[in-house]
C-alpha cells in the first residue's frame, strides 16, 4: 500500500512526463546504493516458482511477467527494474541517432479509464549510448530485450538500415531484440507492417541477424511488435510474413490509436493509448495469432494487464509470456506480486501443473 497511499497521490498531482523521469531516476540511485537492490527485492521481489518459470527464445524467465518498452528508453534503470519482480525487460525504443521526439506536453494520463495516452515520438540518447550502459551493466539478472525502430527523419525505403545499425551496435549487449514497426507515433512507420515493405525490412534485419550471430558465435531471437489497430486479412498476412520470414516470436500489441469508451477530457490527445481499454483487443489478436500458427510462433502478449486474471487471459489465449506497462504507473510495483500469487493460484484452481499447460487453452485449433 506504500505506493498507492504515498506514492502514487505525490506523482499524480506531477506532470506525467516529469514523473516518468523522477521515477527511472529514482530506480538507478536506488539500486546503486549499497544494499539497494537487496532492499528493493526484499520491498518488492517476486522469487521464483517451478510453475511459473519459463525457458524461451533460450533464455530463462523466472517470472512470466516483464515490463514493457517505453519506460526505461535509455537502459538508466535495469538494476532497478530487475530488483521488483519482473522477469525480463524491454528497454527502448532506441533508434541509431539520439532524437529528441516530439513537442511536450506528448504524456496524458486518463484515470477514471485507467489508461495513458502517449505520442514521444520515440526520444532516445541513441544506440551508442545504450550500448555503453549495457555493457557496463555486468550483473544482469534477468534477460534484456532491445527494442529498435528508425529515426524520425528516416524514410520508409531507408527503414532498414536504421534497424541494422541498431542490431550491429547493440547485438553483443542484448539478449534478444524487438523490431518495433507498429508505435503511431513516428510519421508513415506502421507502413512498415504491410506488403512488401514488411517482407524487405523483416528480410534485411534477418541477414543482419544472421551475420552477427556469425560474427559473435552466439544466436540471439529476434521478434516483431505489432499494432492492435489491423483488419483480420492484415493480421493474417503480417502473420504469414512473419513466420517465412524466420522471425522468432511476436509482440501483441503496441498501444492503440482508438478511442471508444474513454471518459476523461484527455481521450482526444493524438498518440497510442495504453491499460485497460486495450485489454480485450490485445488478447483477441493473440488468440488470432496462435491459431493461425497452430502455437509453434512464441508470442508475448501486452496490453492492459493489470492483474493475475488479466495474465492469465492472455496466456490462456495463447501467449507464452507478457508485458506490462501503464498497470505499473496505475498500481506500482506491488503488481507484480499479487500477479504472481493470483497466477500460481489460478493455474491450481484449473489443474495445470505448470504454465505451459495453459498456454492456448482457450483457443480451439
Amino acid at each position: 500500500m506504500l505506493y498507492r497511499n504515498i506514492a502514487k497521490p505525490v506523482f499524480f498531482k506531477m506532470d506525467p512526463e516529469a514523473a516518468h523521469h523522477l521515477v527511472i531516476g529514482g530506480l538507478e540511485k536506488a539500486a546503486a546504493l549499497p544494499g539497494g537492490r537487496s532492499a528493493l527485492r526484499l520491498m518488492y521481489g517476486v522469487p521464483e516458482t517451478p510453475e511459473l518459470a519459463v525457458d524461451l527464445f533460450g533464455l530463462h524467465f523466472h517470472s512470466p511477467v516483464g515490463l514493457a518498452a517505453g519506460l526505461d528508453k535509455n537502459a538508466q534503470a535495469i538494476p532497478g527494474f530487475s530488483s521488483i519482480g519482473f522477469g525480463f525487460m524491454e528497454v527502448g525504443t532506441v533508434t541509431p541517432k539520439g532524437q529528441p521526439g516530439n513537442e511536450q506536453p506528448r504524456l496524458f494520463r486518463l484515470p477514471p479509464d485507467e489508461a495513458l495516452i502517449n505520442r514521444m515520438g520515440f526520444n532516445n540518447e541513441g544506440a551508442e549510448v545504450m550500448a555503453r550502459r549495457l555493457k557496463a551493466e555486468t550483473r544482469r539478472t534477468i534477460p534484456v530485450a532491445v527494442n529498435i525502430g528508425r529515426n524520425k527523419t528516416t524514410a520508409n525505403e531507408a527503414a532498414h538500415e536504421d534497424y541494422r545499425k541498431c542490431i550491429r551496435t547493440l547485438y553483443p549487449y542484448g539478449d534478444f531484440f524487438v523490431v518495433n514497426i507498429s508505435s503511431p507515433n513516428t510519421p508513415d512507420l506502421r507502413s512498415l507492417q504491410y506488403g512488401s515493405e514488411l517482407s524487405h525490412l523483416l528480410s534485411e534485419v534477418k541477414q543482419e541477424m544472421e551475420l552477427q550471430r556469425g560474427s559473435s558465435g552466439v544466436r540471439k531471437s529476434i521478434l516483431v511488435k505489432i499494432a492492435p489497430d489491423i483488419s483480420p486479412a492484415e493480421l493474417e498476412y503480417m502473420v504469414h510474413t512473419l513466420t517465412e520470414a524466420g522471425m522468432d516470436g511476436i509482440i501483441a500489441t503496441n498501444t492503440t490509436v482508438r478511442r471508444e469508451g474513454l471518459t476523461h477530457e484527455s481521450a482526444l490527445e493524438t498518440g497510442g493509448l495504453s491499460g485497460k481499454p486495450l485489454r480485450d483487443r490485445s488478447t483477441e489478436i493473440i488468440s488470432a495469432i496462435y491459431r493461425q500458427t497452430n502455437g509453434k510462433l512464441p508470442i508475448i502478449g501486452s496490453g492492459g494487464i493489470f492483474s493475475a486474471q488479466d495474465t492469465y487471459d492472455k496466456i490462456r489465449a495463447g501467449a507464452s509470456l507478457v508485458e506490462i506497462y501503464t498497470a505499473l504507473i496505475y498500481e506500482g510495483p506491488e503488481v507484480n506480486r499479487r500477479i504472481h500469487a493470483g497466477l500460481r493460484n489460478l493455474l491450481r484452481r484449473d489443474g495445470f501443473r505448470h504454465i505451459s499447460e495453459a498456454v492456448g487453452a482457450d483457443v480451439q485449433i
